[in-house]
């Protein structure tokens, strides 16, 4: 099972690189970019959800290693979270130019990969990670007529039916949110929180991997 899904995240990785067809292609072989796919425990218990990778992500093809992620790994930190426990992904893979909102054609794009690493990994928690990952799940688990302004969701608890099972979906702000509003970190701190009353240790320990 283990290998059966590191063979399906690269499928994913594989079908990414090779996706022409994105508005996003272009742009990323222009740059000389990488496509971010994901990163973390193939088993992960909670899922991590973001908009789309930035210049530092782009560069490294891996999630949330700028400015916006240091301050990630302090609020997963403050949950006593490993980040190599949970899994880290954006429901775009490819930068938009010059750090931009993704629109509506390459998130629908590249959601289609998300769902996929949702199905594989089986997360029992999914965290969304900004504005536009919360819109993008929310409307995905049928929950559109819950929809309210992150600025009173965030931090709240969403029941969900998955196909494996009930899932919880805990939309909070986008880690960036503090670097240009440090009087925000410790909102996002307090939000972090609530994930201490799950289990976020990976069900299977042997199985931490980028991809």
């Amino acid at each position: 099972m283990t290998s059966n899904r590191t063979e399906q995240l690269r499928t994913i990785r594989d079908e990414v690189v090779g996706l022409a067809s994105s508005p996003l292609y272009a742009e990323r072989i222009k740059n000389g970019a990488h496509p971010v796919i994901g990163e973390g425990s193939h088993y992960a218990r909670v899922m991590l959800v973001g908009e789309a990778p930035g210049r530092n992500e782009a560069a490294t093809g891996r999630p949330f290693v700028g400015a916006a992620g240091k301050i990630l790994d302090e609020l997963l930190a403050s949950a006593d979270i490993k980040r190599s426990d949970v899994y880290i992904t954006n429901i775009v893979k490819d930068r938009p130019p010059f750090n931009r909102d993704p629109l509506p054609e390459e998130i629908s794009a590249y959601a289609p990969f998300l769902d996929r690493q949702i199905e594989i990994i089986r997360p029992a928690v999914i965290v969304t990670l900004g504005r536009y990952a919360m819109g993008y799940v929310m409307e995905r688990f049928g929950l559109g007529a819950q929809l309210m302004p992150i600025s009173k969701m965030h931090g709240t608890i969403v029941d969900a039916q998955a196909l494996y099972g009930t899932i919880k979906i805990i939309p909070l702000y986008h880690p960036a949110v503090a670097v240009y509003n440090s009087t925000t970190k410790e909102t996002l701190k307090a939000d972090m929180q609530v994930l201490r009353q799950f289990d976020c240790t990976p069900t299977d320990d042997a199985t931490r991997s980028v991809e």
